[in-house]
């Protein structure tokens, strides 16, 4: 009979204790926010009781901090679950691509998990610090050395950048005014990675050029036929170009005229030309022989075999045949005087009958020998005197 007072005081003791009652936890699954009372402090079973479970690459975040699966509340715990859910993420390298699935907070935190090493200078994109909210795809370039030659020392950066500006830009070097990069800046980063600036400039400098002037004649019938008499001194103009001088690393690799400008302009000389013609004798004619002009000519001869063409030839331009006393002079002349008489000291009279091809800028005449002639070639400068009667049309200014 004691025991039953043993047991009602056993049960009146158990009464007097505190009952404990299981904490509410709050589980945050994306947009579906779940409050329960679990009956167990295993987390993956109070999952479970909240009908939730996790993927191989998911999380799962107690009160901020990520707990695993086999973690255990303590007694009475209360707090929040978040459940995050992993994405996928397609990592883009120089090596290829791949896919993984990432619970992550940040694309950075993502490629580290998945066994990528980050450097400062690497290029991730999006940025490391972005955080990870859906299916992405991230581009990664791994920095490398760089050798960068400038103002004659050679700089080592980092870099991974894709052109040439981009590593320049990178290492606080960019291009200023006309400077140039090998390869240029839009160009691909090289494979060797050497980059070399040359440094280039340009001055510019003013030089004067003198402009000749040019010679008018004005026919007077004062003056006798081909006597001149200067009536203005011409005067040089002067003009002014820019020189533009172009150095690179120092050294010149070019000069060049630009615009030139015309400072003071050249006043042309005028000569007069006489036109009047004066009769008079050759000096140690018996009789004298009267000529109405004379000229300084150079004188060249031919013979019917002795004309450059390769062959004998006996005809001339007048229909004469090719011996003494026949002469030729260019074109022009040839075609207002053909048929005058001259005089040539040494060589005799003659009549203009022939065309010849002269001699540019030189006033010439050419002497027709016969090929059995016994006289010597007459070669060099002569006088030549026109002999009167005067042509109605004289040809004042000779070729």
């Amino acid at each position: 009979m004691k025991r039953i007072p043993l047991l009602i005081l056993a049960l009146a003791l158990i009464s007097c204790q505190p009952q404990t009652t299981p904490a509410a936890l709050r589980i945050i699954d994306g947009a579906n926010i779940l409050t329960i009372q679990p009956k167990s402090q295993n987390v993956a079973a109070i999952l479970a009781e909240a009908g939730l479970t996790l993927g191989q690459a998911d999380k799962l975040y107690y009160n901020g901090f990520e707990v695993p699966a086999t973690y255990s509340l303590s007694p009475g715990a209360d707090g929040t679950f978040q459940v995050r859910r992993a994405v996928e993420v397609t990592l883009i390298t120089p090596d290829g691509q791949t896919k993984f699935q990432s619970a992550a907070l940040t694309v950075g935190q993502a490629v580290v998990d998945n066994g990528l090493t980050l450097y400062a200078n690497d290029f991730l994109s999006p940025l490391p610090g972005t955080p990870l909210e859906g299916p992405i795809t991230v581009t990664y370039r791994p920095a490398r050395e760089l050798t960068i030659s400038v103002d004659g020392t050679i700089l080592t950066v980092k870099s991974s950048a894709q052109t040439v500006g981009q590593a320049l830009a990178e290492a606080g070097i960019p291009l200023i005014g006309l400077d140039k990069s090998v390869p240029a800046e839009s160009k691909a980063v090289p494979a060797n990675g050497k980059i070399k600036i040359v440094r280039v400039m340009e001055s510019f400098s003013l030089q004067q050029k003198s402009i000749p002037f040019k010679t008018q004649y004005q026919t007077s019938d004062e003056l006798e036929l081909d006597t001149h008499n200067l009536l203005r001194a011409g005067e040089p103009g002067l003009a002014v170009t820019r020189l533009r001088v172009r150095t690179e690393d120092g050294k010149q690799v070019s000069s060049e005229s630009e615009s030139e400008a015309v400072v003071r302009p050249p006043v042309d000389e005028i000569v007069g030309t006489g036109t009047k013609i004066v009769l008079h004798n050759i000096p140690g004619s018996k009789p004298p022989v009267q000529y109405w002009r004379a000229v300084s000519m150079y004188a060249t001869w031919y013979s019917p075999c002795h004309s450059g063409t390769g062959k004998c030839s006996y005809g001339t331009a007048s229909g004469m045949p090719v011996k003494r006393g026949v002469v030729a002079m260019v074109r022009a002349n040839y075609n207002a005087m053909e048929g005058q008489r001259v005089y040539i000291p040494n060589y005799g009279s003659a009549t203009i009958g022939d065309v010849g091809g002269g001699i540019p800028g030189t006033p010439w005449i050419d002497l027709a020998y016969a090929d059995d002639d016994p006289g010597i070639r007459l070669e060099g400068w002569v006088i030549v005197y026109f002999l009167t009667p005067v042509p109605a049309n004289p040809m004042y200014v000779m070729q």
